[in-house]
């Protein structure tokens, strides 16, 4: 039996009894359409299950409350100050509960991937820290790390080993890049391998970054 509140979400295969899922999280404004076409660009040695969940609908202060998909509250354009905090653990709590759905179809926590865009991948990233067991990875672009001064006494001694490809736009002024980077520095503090990726873009992706991401993520798949 699966929990019958979970979040909506597009689920697809990549071929045959998936023994890996991603749970791949769009960006504010987005909904899990967003990122569906990444299932069939990417090329991995693998059955995938893809998982792309929408946000809740929720107003967002700085859109003058305008009521959109987000998986938080941004109270304004610093978006590292006034954090959301109840409405980033309700989001860890809708991603954990997909990651127990993936568990229950008999997909190991260490073959589990995050992946998010912006909103999607601050949550992704904090959702990982707090894992008892660590999982396959996670993909975090053009985003950073959400309640960081909390990180170092919630983080799960094991959920540190799960690997973290990070990648930023140089030219992203929504997510800045000097942001980007400090959550890097400050994963590494904790802990965390990552691997940093830049590229010459606003907040966004690219072919470059997607090449990148096939890459990490085929290494990993073929170690599993």
């Amino acid at each position: 039996m699966f929990n019958n509140s979970i979040l909506s979400h597009i689920a697809l295969e990549s071929g045959k009894h998936p023994r890996h899922s991603l749970i791949w999280l769009h960006g504010l404004g987005a909904d899990g359409n967003d990122f569906v076409p990444v299932a069939g660009e990417l090329e991995l040695p693998a059955a995938i299950r893809y998982i792309f969940p929408h946000a809740p609908q929720r107003p967002v202060t700085i859109n003058g409350g305008y009521v959109m998909r987000a998986w938080y509250d941004i109270a304004a354009q610093d978006i590292g100050a006034r954090q959301d905090e109840a409405g980033i653990r309700a989001s860890q709590a809708d991603i954990e509960a997909l990651i127990a759905q993936e568990v229950a179809r008999g997909i190991a926590p260490r073959n589990i991937y995050l992946a998010g865009f912006s909103q999607g991948g601050a949550i992704a990233l904090h959702t990982a820290l707090r894992q008892k067991e660590p999982l396959g990875g996670v993909l975090a672009l053009s985003t950073y790390l959400p309640l960081a001064d909390m990180a170092s006494g919630e983080a799960r001694p094991d959920a540190l080993r799960t690997p973290v490809f990070m990648a930023h736009g140089s030219n992203d002024t929504v997510v800045p890049y000097a942001l980007g980077k400090s959550s890097k520095d400050a994963l590494e503090k904790l802990g965390c391998e990552v691997e940093w990726h830049e590229y010459a873009m606003p907040h966004s992706v690219c072919t470059e970054e997607l090449q990148d991401i096939q890459r990490w993520l085929t290494e990993r798949l073929r170690a599993a």
